[in-house]
């Protein structure tokens, strides 16, 4: 992927002033910041190492690590700027900094140790689960259960992947919208729990509070659906709550990257569900792995070719790749689709297939499910943004001047207006500030009943951006702001309840009349507007236009030009990593 980056003023923050050579001259191009040289500097300090051409390699080690690889490809690195004056050679092997595992050289890739050392542990722990031995299973009772939870949309794939999922302790389930991956997990829990007896542990997981909040309603549903024609099930409804996973790991106040749960002080569940894997990093992976009870199962649930995690790392895809071809690999991949949306089906399906000709080709034809707007300059998106926007914040205003947070939540849930970015013309913040202008210039909204000077106004949309364990309120979880007794009152849809808030209370919320496509995952909405920033944007991959397009039930559409939507397709969001070499190498 080619790698954009923007040269920097005299007086930039991003300018190392005392850097020189190398380091100057890449800081000067825009594709190293004063951060970057400041960590290769340091370090060169302390290990010894005057080598400029190792200390551009720590530097550029550390920018992977900021845009989310977990070590540096340096073939790929000099394809991202050609036009630098590279070094011809890299004398790594023989740096001092490598002499003293600070840095690690290894598959041709430049690592900073904590990452290496993640890296190797994530592939360690995953190799010592598929060594252990298989789980007992009684095969006749297995029989007799899968007879009962074949009832409904379950395909012989899926019983497949269901029956494989039962003899192993990890299990890597993956596929796109609409293939069944939640009836599945749903029919292996009650499987599993027959199998147990009835009692059995389980954890349901997401990074995110949304995310945690949809598996767990998900599942309950589809186990009520299994309860429906198997009465004899063991009743895990009311037994299932979705946390994330921070939550489940134990979050420590006094550290932002270990939790309560570790090697020392495992997890009590027997099974630990997984959703939206694609979004965990490395890190947490990491975290997770070392948590679990050898005997546990663990299900990682997702789709690999959705946007990767904001973090370090692109586990779930490396895992599937990884174990590609390998006897003993553990992951079960749904492909047969259940959903009635055609057109969104066939969307989806040439992005993955990154076939250009055909996305516009389905984009272009005529259908209730999918729509193309082809505009580039401001007025004519407003133009097309305005109506769909402005009638969805209405819908949510109006059930929240009813005193109605239900209703209001449910109307949220209806559209959702997705951008690439948070600043600028095609941002989030931008978008944010129109949508509260015409929802106040609308005529069947009564201004004063918006009511509450500032930004605690009545129908306010709310997007929760980190976790808060004192507030149990979590990233990724939505609200509104709604009138109560003629005071705004922030509810926010938790797991198992609405949360009831004053307003002041929230500290890390912000409005989301839209949302970038980032923070999109592990959601959904019936109708969504996805709005494409220009060919030029770094951030436009092919990854980020599918899982925005996948976010939708009902309806997509998509606004932009035939040029954002060739490179969004043309663009793959590659990041350098190892750990599938590793799995592969085995």
């Amino acid at each position: 992927m080619t790698e954009l980056f923007e040269p920097v003023g005299e007086h930039d923050w991003r300018i190392a002033t005392t850097a020189t050579g190398l380091l100057a001259s890449f800081n000067a191009a825009g594709l190293l910041t004063s951060s970057d040289i400041h960590v290769a500097t340091r370090l060169g300090a302390l290990g010894g190492e005057e080598d400029e051409r190792v200390l551009l390699a720590v530097a550029l080690a550390v920018r992977a690590v900021r845009r989310g690889s977990v070590c540096l490809d340096l073939a790929a690195a000099r394809d991202g700027a050609p036009e630098l004056d590279w070094p011809d050679e890299w004398p790594l092997a023989e740096s001092p900094l490598v002499a003293a595992g600070v840095l690690r050289w290894e598959f041709g890739l430049f690592y900073l140790d904590r990452y290496h050392r993640l890296e190797t542990q994530v592939h360690d722990d995953l190799a010592a689960r598929l060594a252990l031995a298989t789980p007992a299973v009684d095969e006749a009772r297995l029989s007799v259960a899968l007879a009962q939870v074949r009832a409904g949309h379950f395909s012989p794939e899926q019983e497949a992947a269901v029956v494989a999922a039962v003899h192993r302790r990890t299990t890597i389930l993956t596929g796109g919208p609409g293939t069944g991956k939640t009836t599945t997990v749903a029919r292996l829990l009650a499987l599993l729990a027959d199998q147990a007896g009835g009692g059995l542990s389980i954890a349901l997981a997401a990074p995110t509070g949304k995310a945690a909040t949809r598996l767990q309603e998900a599942v309950t549903a589809e186990l009520d659906a299994v309860a429906a024609t198997w009465p004899e099930a063991p009743g895990l409804v009311g037994r299932l709550t979705g946390l994330t996973l921070h939550r489940l790991l134990g979050w420590r106040p006094d550290n932002a990257t270990r939790f309560r749960h570790d090697r020392a002080n495992r997890l009590k569940y027997d099974v630990v569900v997984v959703d939206e894997s694609s979004m965990v990093e490395l890190t947490m992976m990491g975290r997770l792995l070392e948590a679990l009870r050898p005997e546990s199962r663990l299900v990682l649930v997702g789709d690999p070719r959705q946007l990767t995690s904001v973090g370090a790392g692109a586990v779930l895809s490396d895992l599937v790749a990884g174990y590609d071809g390998r006897p003993d690999s553990p992951v079960a991949a749904l492909t047969e689709n259940f959903r009635s949306e055609e057109d969104i089906k066939g969307l989806a399906a040439a992005l993955r297939d990154g076939d250009a000709d055909q996305v516009l080709a389905v984009l272009r034809t005529p259908s209730e499910q999918v729509s193309f707007v082809e505009a580039g300059d401001e007025a004519t998106i407003e133009a097309a943004l305005r109506p769909d926007s402005t009638a969805a914040a209405r819908a949510v205003w109006r059930a929240a001047v009813d005193e109605d947070p239900a209703r209001a939540l449910a109307e949220l849930d209806r559209y959702r207006l997705l951008c690439a970015h948070r600043e600028g013309p095609y941002g989030v913040r931008r978008w944010n500030h129109l949508v509260e202008r015409w929802l106040a210039e609308d005529p069947e909204v009564d201004a004063q009943q918006l009511g509450y000077a500032g930004e605690w106004y009545v129908g306010r949309p709310l997007l929760v951006t980190s976790n808060d364990y004192a507030l149990d309120v979590y990233n990724g979880e939505t609200g509104v702001v709604v009138r109560r007794g003629g005071r705004p009152r922030a509810f926010v849809a938790g797991s198992e309840r609405l949360k009831e808030f004053a307003p002041g209370r929230l500290d890390a919320v912000e409005t989301m009349h839209a949302m970038t496509i980032h923070k999109s995952q592990g959601s959904q909405a019936d109708r969504v507007t996805v709005l494409l920033p220009d060919e030029g944007s770094r951030l436009l991959t092919r990854e980020l236009f599918y899982t925005a397009v996948t976010r939708a039930r009902l309806n997509v559409r998509v606004v932009g030009t035939e040029a954002a939507v060739r490179a969004a397709v043309g663009t793959r969001a590659l990041r350098a990593t190892g750990l599938r070499l590793r799995l592969a190498g085995e």
